[in-house]
């Protein structure tokens, strides 16, 4: 079950009559900001919010949303996390929609909701504020926009991870929280209660949300009603989404009753491309759609190929091909995809930061995905940012060495052929170094 939190949650409010026809779908200017936190590093973390925070952003982005960042944003610090709200706040700025969907802790701390970043670890209520995102710090970047709605959905409803630490909160459910004008939230569940993380890799608010906002001719509220009944359904009546809503002007459709809804994304990683946009010879066909590309980039960042450089998308792109013998010409195409999606998993993953400006470095080893890997190490920088990366899987590993003229981050097969080859690189400056951290991929080496 998902460990989810907040406190109390007030009851629906009144929902306005609907008067004005909505346009098209592809007349709105739709902007929207998925977060999906999963590799907690204090606590425990949680299995699902990056694949649900993924299948939302692949589905909000077949319906005409522009996300923020492109993709959906994952495992984020506090840093990372109030950059994007504040991007969201700026790009929303004129727009007809703006939607915030978040996967992952939350807590209800004296009265007010927090999301977690990955990297919260407070010790005190005096912490949360600047450990943790306030909910109504999103309804504010929302709030003198110019949007005709405002969307929140929180699949965050989880127990408090926090408790024995003193954090007061009580067992679960979402403290009552005013939606603003031309505003509606969503609760993953009702007051007190908790929700499910699921068992196929999807919440079941979350699948059913992704499911029913493609269905055509739904407005608004007929959605998010269809979605607790769907959750119902699925959990035996053990989890029941929650709605609330200041009066909203005009009817919103998701997908309106004269469109045809885009088809379905799987909930899972799907193994074939859809068909209508499978080709004869896939090696040979570019990707252009946009939920497929951010697959193709993700998959990319975790094989260890950079794609989120200038540039980095077609030089990340090469070097998969060299590697996997396809003509290295760094075009995204369905083939090049379709290989990704069959090659082996590659964990564990370990990884070292370090931030030369701060002196600051991290370690990490023994993790599922380099993004998890990369963020636990980031953790261990005390705050800093520690943009130096060295990641590494399987039976590699990583070794630091360290002067007060030089650094080197190097990777080999075993660790003290990684050492020695740290030392030897360090050293080219002309100073003594010394080995500051190492470890394999599996957390042997240490």
């Amino acid at each position: 079950m998902r460990a989810r939190i907040f406190n109390r949650v007030f009851g629906l409010a009144a929902l306005a009559l609907l008067v004005v026809i909505a346009e098209p779908a592809s007349a709105e200017k739709r902007i929207a900001l998925v977060v999906g936190n999963s590799a907690y590093k204090n606590i425990t973390p949680l299995d699902n919010p990056s694949k649900d925070a993924r299948l939302m952003a692949e589905t909000l982005s077949a319906l005409g949303f522009t996300l923020v960042g492109g993709r959906a944003q994952l495992d984020l610090d506090k840093g990372a996390m109030d950059i994007a709200v504040q991007s969201f706040g700026q790009q929303v700025q004129g727009a007809d929609v703006a939607l915030f969907y978040y996967a992952g802790h939350g807590v209800q701390v004296a009265g007010s909701n927090y999301l977690v970043p990955v990297s919260a670890n407070p010790t005190r209520e005096a912490d949360v504020d600047f450990q943790m995102t306030d909910v109504n710090l999103v309804l504010r970047q929302m709030q003198g926009s110019g949007t005709r709605l405002n969307l929140v959905i929180l699949d965050a409803c989880r127990n408090n991870p926090f408790g024995s630490r003193g954090l007061r909160s009580s067992d679960g459910g979402l403290a009552q929280m005013r939606a603003p004008e031309g505003t509606l939230i969503s609760y993953a569940t009702q007051p007190g209660n908790v929700a499910q993380d699921g068992s196929d890799g999807h919440s079941p608010y979350t699948k059913a949300l992704a499911t029913t906002i493609r269905v055509a001719g739904l407005d608004v509220f007929q959605t998010f009603n269809q979605v607790g009944l769907a959750v119902k359904r699925a959990t035996a009546g053990a989890q029941q989404p929650w709605v609330s809503s200041s009066p909203i002007d005009g009817t919103f459709y998701f997908v309106p009753p004269t469109q045809t809804a885009p088809p379905p994304i799987a909930a899972m990683q799907p193994d074939p491309l859809p068909a209508e946009r499978l080709r004869a010879d896939p090696d040979r066909v570019p990707l252009r759609d946009a939920a497929l590309l951010s697959e193709l980039s993700e998959r990319l960042y975790e094989l260890n190929f950079d794609p989120d450089t200038p540039d980095g998308l077609t030089r990340a792109i090469t070097k998969l091909q060299q590697r996997i013998s396809m003509a290295p010409n760094g075009e995204p195409t369905e083939g090049l995809l379709l290989r990704m999606r069959k090659m082996e998993d590659l964990k564990p993953w370990g990884s070292i930061v370090y931030g030369p400006d701060s002196s600051k470095w991290g370690i990490s080893w023994n993790h599922a995905s380099r993004r998890a890997a990369v963020a636990d190490a980031r953790g261990n920088c005390a705050g800093a940012k520690c943009p130096i990366e060295l990641s590494f899987y399987g039976r590699s590993c990583g070794a630091f060495a360290i002067s007060d003229k030089s650094w080197s981050l190097v990777q080999r097969e075993g660790v003290q052929r990684a050492r020695d080859a740290a030392l030897d690189e360090c050293g080219k400056a002309g100073k003594a170094c010394r080995i500051i951290g190492s470890v394999c991929a599996d957390g042997s080496g240490r």
